[in-house]
């Protein structure tokens, strides 16, 4: 994969007598060199692509299997430039640009070779525009009427390909498809999973499974925004709207602990689809599975009005005038310390605030959260012994990475794909304490026991060294790990790790080592709200007034609560 090489701020070796020809001085020793695009300078690093370059000075080129996140495959062809003195266009997706090359982007002989590349991928591509979900944000709709022809020469039957069954939530129609590889190289790149491939060559090339199986990953609805015709499309979305139809409001995910940013894509107050937002510290441009097809969820199985328990235990339908003030005469009827609330893993922030001052007027303390995390010690009073403290882009830099008790595979996707971009192209070393879990990077695994970290904190384990001689290490410790019966010492064993490790990498003061990966959405608020992690105290308490907020996950049940136990639910 082409990458930007990063650019030197200072220039070792420029004295103070310099400063007078500094202008020849600071280009002479810089690494950076001048190319024109259109006539018009440009300076760019080396190994900087013909297409990057044209980017930097403005200029679109068209493309379809070039991805700024996925590696060159130069196969569309689309991209072709005149480069001024070469005998033929050259791939400018593929091409890295030499010494003062004047690029043409707009001359006869890139329009022409446009024109062509558009005509062949032309000639076998199905009249579907009508009838097709990618239509209106189609690539190929697009650079068609930019760069193709008004009319065809093709005259032949068209190829036909039979669709692909990869999933219930993926549709394929394959006879769309361009060949661009985009959907391969990010199952095998991103993903981590060689489900995709092709077979046959030339007219006979076909995207598919080889062997007719589902495509497994966690991150494989991101195909159908990578592909840039309608080959892969969303099946639950099929034939339900337009692009033009649809408003579109950006928000965040709560589906994981990571907080993607997404764009709600609606209807007539209906949500139509889950699309990825661009954010290159948290998410980058990917979505998780999860997130894009269970919207489905806000149409089925609501509560839309309120409902009260009548004598014989049956829930029925209520008007708000009559629920508000019950609510409201129950909450003053009692003290404070009889009242209790539990928050469950999907609430907002601006949803915590209101119940905690609705709750805090009423000289009520007692705030939970479903999810547990252990109070021994500084506990949740120093907010990074909670956080995910080097960042999700964080672990790009690290060298060393030690998870324990966690399979960030699943509980946080995205997360793991950093890792295993990390992995891949910064030689990250991974090792594992904790149920051998199926990752997409190689790891090291070091056991199950506690007592393992126990020898790692006092520099008796082999993988002390390891960390001893890392320059950026990281300790990831998932919230499962800290929920168990131990998750105190486990916490504490951690913290020593974290501060041994940070000791001795010389690491500068900005890098933390000692990270928590948390699996709901809502915990990081809570805490930070001061809401108390775990139910053990309602338990004890016995209210006589339960307030839960979209607790769901059923941490307290009726079992818990005395039989007065007034319960007040909302949520979803």
């Amino acid at each position: 994969m082409f990458r930007l090489l990063a650019v030197p701020r200072t220039l070792a070796g420029v004295t103070q007598s310099s400063r007078v020809c500094g202008r020849t001085t600071a280009t002479a020793a810089s690494n950076q060199i001048e190319v024109f695009v259109d006539g018009h300078p440009v300076l760019v690093n080396p190994g900087t692509t013909v297409l990057q370059a044209c980017e930097k000075a403005g200029v679109q080129i068209p493309r379809f299997c070039y991805h700024d996140r996925l590696s060159v495959a130069g196969n569309c062809r689309m991209c072709l430039v005149e480069i001024e003195k070469a005998p033929k266009p050259v791939a400018a997706c593929a091409m890295p640009v030499m010494k003062g090359w004047n690029i043409l982007t707009n001359s006869e002989k890139s329009r022409k070779a446009r024109e062509g590349v558009m005509e062949f991928l032309l000639a076998n591509h199905p009249l579907d525009c009508p009838i097709c979900d990618q239509g209106g944000e189609c690539d190929l709709q697009d650079q068609s009427m930019m760069f193709g022809s008004d009319r065809s020469r093709f005259r032949e039957s068209k190829r036909a390909v039979e669709d692909k069954n990869i999933g219930p939530l993926v549709k394929t129609i394959m006879t769309r498809c361009i060949q661009c590889t985009r959907c391969i190289r990010f199952a095998s790149e991103v993903a981590g999973v060689d489900d995709l491939g092709t077979t046959g060559r030339g007219n006979d090339m076909q995207v598919g499974t080889y062997v007719e199986k589902m495509f497994m990953s966690e991150l494989s609805g991101n195909i159908i925004d990578i592909c840039p015709v309608g080959a892969l499309t969303s099946k639950p979305y099929a034939f339900t709207a337009r692009p033009w139809e649809t408003r579109k409001v950006e928000s965040i995910d709560v589906l994981d602990a990571v907080g993607s940013n997404i764009v709600v894509s609606t209807r007539t107050g209906e949500v139509m689809r889950i699309l990825p937002r661009l954010h290159e510290d948290i998410n980058e441009e990917w979505r998780l599975f999860k997130t894009r097809f269970a919207y489905d969820g806000l149409k089925r199985q609501r509560l839309t009005q309120p409902m009260v328990k009548n004598e014989k235990g049956v829930f029925v339908y209520a008007s708000w005038e009559d629920v508000l003030p019950r609510v409201a005469g129950v909450l003053q009827s009692v003290e404070g310390k009889d009242i209790a609330a539990v928050v469950g893993g999907l609430v907002d922030a601006e949803a915590l605030i209101a119940l905690k001052d609705l709750l805090n007027r009423l000289n009520c303390d007692t705030l939970c959260t479903e999810e547990i995390f252990p109070t021994a010690g500084a506990g949740t009073d120093l907010r990074s012994n909670y956080l995910l403290n080097t960042k999700i882009a964080g672990v790009e830099e690290a060298d060393v990475l030690l998870l324990v008790g966690t399979n960030p595979r699943f509980e946080a996707p995205l997360f793991n794909a950093r890792i295993r971009k990390s992995w891949l192209h910064n030689d990250l070393q991974v090792a594992l304490v904790g149920s051998p879990v199926d990752l997409t990077y190689r790891y090291e695994h070091l056991g199950e026991s506690p007592q393992i970290l126990l020898e790692i904190a006092s520099g008796k384990h082999a993988f002390s060294k390891v960390l001893d001689n890392a320059k950026k290490p990281m300790v990831v410790v998932g919230s499962t790990a800290l929920q168990r019966s131990d998750g105190a010492a486990i916490l504490a064993a951690v913290s020593t790790i974290a501060q041994n490790s940070r000791a001795t990498s010389g690491a500068g003061a900005d890098w933390k080592v000692m990270n928590i990966l948390h699996r709901v959405a809502s915990q990081v608020a809570a805490l930070d709200l001061g809401f108390k992690p775990g139910v053990e105290a309602i338990r004890k308490s016995a209210p006589k007034v339960l307030y839960l907020l979209g607790a769901d996950a059923g941490a307290i049940t009726r079992q818990d609560l005395p039989e007065y136990c007034f319960i007040i639910y909302q949520g979803n």
